[in-house]
């Protein structure tokens, strides 16, 4: 629905006219969508969608848009992903601990990514 309406090409303008990296961007993107919706596939196929159009204006590394997108998609793994409930269940973790532990690894996962990215992007 966001990409069939439209919201792909919004966000290209949005950002075509800004200095920001098109990696940031998706990174931000799918970082937003994984919060707020909780599936980190979810994040990083509405992600694809809606960044495509700025892949098309500008010259970036389509796999590293690839890598961009998916380390923002998994950020903070919370109570709306099914993976959150599994870690919890299968290592017997407070729903505290949980937010202690697979939380706080998902989100140094996914901006430990973005720097790879960004590094990987300075060379290729």
């Amino acid at each position: 629905m966001l990409v069939d309406g439209g919201v792909g090409d919004y966000v290209a303008s949005l950002f075509s006219q800004t200095n920001m990296s098109p990696l940031l961007v998706a990174w931000i993107i799918a970082a937003i969508l994984r919060l707020c919706l909780g599936s980190a596939t979810v994040a990083a196929l509405t992600t694809a969608g809606m960044v495509a159009p700025l892949m098309a204006a500008n010259t970036v590394n389509p796999g590293l848009m690839v890598l961009a997108t998916g380390a923002g998609s998994v950020i903070a793994c919370h109570v709306n992903d099914a993976g959150f409930w599994m870690v919890k269940e299968f290592f017997g973790l407070t729903l505290k601990e949980t937010f202690q532990s697979w939380t706080l690894l998902t989100t140094i996962l996914s901006v430990t990514g973005l720097g790879c990215v960004l590094l990987l992007a300075m060379f290729l």
